[in-house]
C-alpha cells in the first residue's frame, strides 16, 4: 500500500475542471498524475476511466477514434493520451456541442506540442497543467510559499526551522519521485530507476519518434546529468558522443517533451536577446540525477563542482513546483553575461519586478557570495524586489536592505507573503 501526499497544485486542478470543457494534466511518467486524478474526480454520475496503457483500449481508440469517444455519456479519464492523438478530433466536436466544464479529463506523459494534432485541435478549449515530482513541501505536508514571500513586502530575514546539511543532502539525493520515497533502501531505490530510465527509452521514446538504435540516449542520460544545471552545448555533447549535432538537437527535444530535462532560459533586460541566449539545463529530479551517476553525501563532499550542480538542480526544480501553486505568476530564467557576472535563478513577475536567488554550497555565505545578486540590482534598478542567498547552513540574516540569506529548508517551508516579519517561525 503507498503512501498518499496531497498535492499542492490540486486547488488549481480543481479550479480547471469546473471551468475548462478539457483539462490534461501532463509531466514525467510516475509523477502522480493518474493517482491524483483519480483521487480529485468524483465516480458517480456515469464518470469513466480508461488508459492507453492497455493495448486493446488503445488498439480500439487508434482504429476507431470517432467510436472510441462516442461510448462516453458522462465524464471520462483518459490515460497517457499522447499514445493515441487520432482522439483529439472527435473530442473536439463533442465539447463543441455539449461545452460543458469537465467533460474530458486527460493525462500525458509527453509534452503535446510535440505532436500538433492533439494541441492543435483543442486550442481554446483546453486548460493545462503541469504535474512535477513530489516537492519537498508536499513530502512533509507543507504548502511552500518562497515565491509568493519573495515578492511580498520589505521584512527581516525569517527564521526557518530545517534540517542540517546532511539532510538537505539527504533529500536532494532522494528526489520527489513518490515510488522512489517509499523504498527504504538505496538498493531498492537503484532498482527502481534503472527500471524507470529503462522503460522510458525502450517505451516512450519510441512511442514519440521512430528511433531504431537506443543505445545512445543511456550515454545521452549520463552526460546530461554530469551537466545539469550548466549552460547548454550540443556541438559539444554531439562531439563527445559522436552523434551529429541535428541528431543530438533531435534527442535532447525528445527528452524535454517526455519531461525529463527541463530548459532554463537565459534572462536579458533585452526581452529579444532572451531569444539567443545560451540556456542552462537540468534533469527533472535530482534524486534520478544522482542515481544515473550513483552518487552518494560522501562523493558529494570530495567533488564540490558536483555538489554545487546537484544543489542548483535542486533548487530549480522545487521553484518550478511552486510556480504551478504561488499566486504571482512568474517565469524562470537564469542570468549570466560576458564579464562573468551571474545569477543562478531569476524570477521575474508579470509586472516586471525581479527576484534573484544564488545557490551556495557553504554553511557560512560571505559578503562576496552576494556579487552576483547585487549586479543585477544595479542593472534593473526599482524592479529589483529581493535576493536570496540559499546555503547549507542553519542561520538567516539580512546584511543588507534587500538581501537575505536563508537555509536551504526555506524552499519547502510555507512562508506566506507578509507574514515572516513578524519573528514567527516558518514550519
Amino acid at each position: 500500500m503507498g503512501f498518499m501526499y496531497e498535492r499542492n497544485i490540486e486547488e488549481r486542478i480543481k479550479e480547471a475542471i469546473s471551468h475548462s470543457r478539457v483539462v490534461l494534466i501532463n509531466g514525467p511518467r510516475q509523477a502522480g498524475k493518474t493517482t491524483l486524478v483519480r483521487d480529485l474526480i468524483d465516480f458517480g454520475a456515469g464518470t469513466r476511466y480508461v488508459t492507453f496503457d492497455e493495448i486493446t483500449t488503445l488498439s480500439y481508440a487508434q482504429r476507431d477514434p470517432e467510436g472510441f469517444i462516442r461510448q462516453f455519456e458522462g465524464p471520462v479519464i483518459i490515460d497517457e493520451v499522447q499514445r493515441a492523438p487520432e482522439i483529439t478530433l472527435p473530442i473536439k466536436a463533442v465539447v463543441d456541442r455539449t461545452r460543458r466544464p469537465g467533460s474530458f479529463i486527460l493525462t500525458g506523459s509527453a509534452n503535446i506540442f510535440m505532436q500538433p494534432r492533439l494541441g492543435d485541435s483543442l486550442a481554446g478549449r483546453m486548460q493545462i497543467v503541469t504535474l512535477w515530482p513530489l516537492s519537498q513541501g508536499e513530502i512533509v505536508g507543507v504548502k511552500e510559499g518562497l515565491i509568493d514571500w519573495s515578492f511580498g513586502e520589505e521584512v527581516e530575514a525569517p527564521q526557518i526551522a530545517g534540517c542540517d546539511r546532511s539532510g538537505i543532502l539527504e533529500k536532494a539525493l532522494t528526489g520527489g519521485y513518490p515510488d522512489v520515497i517509499e523504498r527504504q533502501t538505496e538498493r531498492l531505490r537503484r532498482l527502481w530507476l534503472e527500471s524507470y530510465i529503462s522503460t522510458l527509452i525502450s517505451r516512450d521514446v519510441k512511442d514519440l519518434a521512430n528511433i531504431r538504435d537506443l543505445r545512445d540516449f543511456p550515454m545521452l542520460l549520463n552526460v546530461l546529468a554530469l551537466r545539469s544545471g550548466a549552460l547548454v552545448n550540443l556541438s559539444d555533447i554531439s562531439r563527445t558522443l559522436g552523434i551529429a549535432h541535428e541528431t543530438m538537437k533531435r534527442y535532447v527535444a525528445l527528452l524535454e517533451a517526455l519531461w525529463m530535462v527541463v530548459e532554463l532560459p537565459a534572462w536579458s533586460v533585452n526581452h529579444g536577446k532572451r531569444l539567443v541566449r545560451t540556456p542552462k539545463m537540468t534533469l527533472n529530479d535530482t534524486g534520478l540525477l544522482a542515481g544515473i551517476l550513483n552518487l552518494d553525501q560522501r562523493r558529494l563532499e570530495r567533488e564540490p563542482v558536483m555538489l554545487g550542480q546537484l544543489l542548483e538542480s535542486f533548487a530549480v526544480m522545487e521553484l518550478r513546483k511552486q510556480t504551478g501553486w504561488s499566486e504571482t505568476p512568474v517565469s524562470m530564467y537564469h542570468f549570466r553575461d560576458h564579464r562573468g557576472n551571474e545569477v543562478d535563478i531569476v524570477l521575474e513577475s508579470a509586472s516586471g519586478e525581479i527576484v534573484g536567488i544564488e545557490i551556495k554550497a557553504t554553511a557560512t555565505p560571505r559578503s562576496e557570495d552576494f556579487a552576483g545578486l547585487r549586479y543585477l540590482r544595479s542593472m534593473v534598478g526599482e524592479r529589483f524586489r529581493r535576493g536570496i542567498l540559499l546555503h547549507t547552513g542553519e542561520k538567516a540574516s539580512s546584511p543588507e536592505k534587500g538581501l537575505h540569506a536563508l537555509p536551504f529548508p526555506a524552499l519547502w517551508s510555507g512562508l506566506p507573503a507578509g507574514s515572516a516579519g513578524n519573528g514567527s517561525e516558518a514550519q
